[in-house]
């Protein structure tokens, strides 16, 4: 930027004119009113520039510092987890063997309880059984016993006559005592 400003008074100089001039020429002018602008920006912009970088650069590093500062934490948070998760871990095991323990106890005491139960139903079985057997023989000895007496009564009908009858009587009778 200062070698087309040098280069301008250079030639502004060669040509006998003085070294600033103030030229009322839009194009001429133009070009050295940019110079001087450019310059003043350049001198006086450097420090307001340099202060809202360093502001900015001071922004950054702060919000750098609160991002890892919060990676940290969560970080932190993450192992806690990760600890809680493996202790959550460890514990289903634990109630799953537990579970497992107490579902083998119960089929155990499931199977027992049933052999308990069908030595009962067996004896049940065997009682009734015999009970059973018992009444059917009670019922065929009273039935033999009816069919005895009607076979020993159609007998009698068919074998005594009334003079027998007669004599059984009074062979009774004489015996009761009378």
């Amino acid at each position: 930027m200062i070698d087309p400003f040098l280069l301008l008074a250079t030639e502004s100089h060669a040509e006998g004119e003085a070294l600033i001039s103030f030229h009322f020429d839009f194009l001429e002018s133009n070009i050295l009113n940019l110079a001087i602008l450019v310059g003043i920006l350049v001198f006086y912009g450097r420090k307001a520039i340099g202060n809202i970088l360093s502001e900015r650069r001071k922004q950054i590093a702060q919000a750098i510092q609160e991002a890892e500062e919060r990676q940290r934490s969560a970080a932190t948070a993450l192992a806690k987890e990760k600890e809680k998760l493996a202790q959550a871990e460890k514990e289903a095991k634990r109630i799953c063997e537990v579970a497992t323990e107490r579902a083998k106890t119960v089929k155990a005491e499931i199977a027992e309880q049933c052999e308990r139960d069908i030595a009962r139903l067996k004896e049940t079985a065997a009682s009734d059984l015999s009970s059973e057997q018992e009444r059917v023989i009670a019922q065929l000895k009273k039935q033999i016993a009816e069919q005895a007496v009607v076979r020993a009564e159609n007998q009698l009908k068919a074998q005594v006559d009334n003079n027998t009858q007669q004599r059984l009587i009074d062979r009774s009778i004489a015996q009761l005592g009378g």
